[in-house]
């Protein structure tokens, strides 16, 4: 795929899988984003991923979309995380995330599902919003082939 392909599917689709590590151990997890230019957006709560991306701020995002064995495509990011944290230097860029998030019905996704038993646990949180910047893309699709 090109970049604009890959930048057109990373604008259409809005849950991918984050890639971090710490210590040589990798951690995947699924999140919700939301591309807008440079920057891939999220929103998370204090947990494993915002702390091993703290520390090493590498990262990778694959997203996919499977429309039957022979018609699907995927994208990967390669990327730095970037924490907008809740002061004034990174207000506009937090109100920017905000916005490009709630195009999206279920921007909040696995971070603050209601009820969740992690949740009642922790007790109260602050957002935390970070930016992943796209260094690098890469996809590739597969089509069906049509009969002769």
């Amino acid at each position: 795929m090109t970049e604009d392909e890959c930048r057109h599917a990373l604008a259409r689709l809005s849950l991918g899988r984050l890639g971090c590590a710490r210590d040589n151990q990798p951690y995947v997890v699924p999140i919700y984003f939301a591309h807008d230019g440079p920057h891939l957006y999220a929103f998370s709560t204090p947990g494993r991923k915002i702390e091993w991306m703290r520390l090493n701020p590498l990262v990778c995002l694959e997203v996919d979309e499977r429309t039957s064995v022979e018609d699907w495509l995927s994208v990967v990011v390669d990327g730095r995380y970037e924490e907008l944290t809740d002061t004034p230097e990174f207000a506009e860029a937090r109100a920017h995330a905000l916005q490009a998030l709630q195009k999206h019905a279920t921007w909040w996704g696995y971070a603050a599902i209601p009820g969740a038993e992690w949740r009642r646990k922790a007790g109260p949180f602050t957002p935390i919003f970070y930016r992943i910047r796209i260094d690098r893309l890469t996809g590739h699709r597969a089509t069906p082939v049509k009969p002769a």
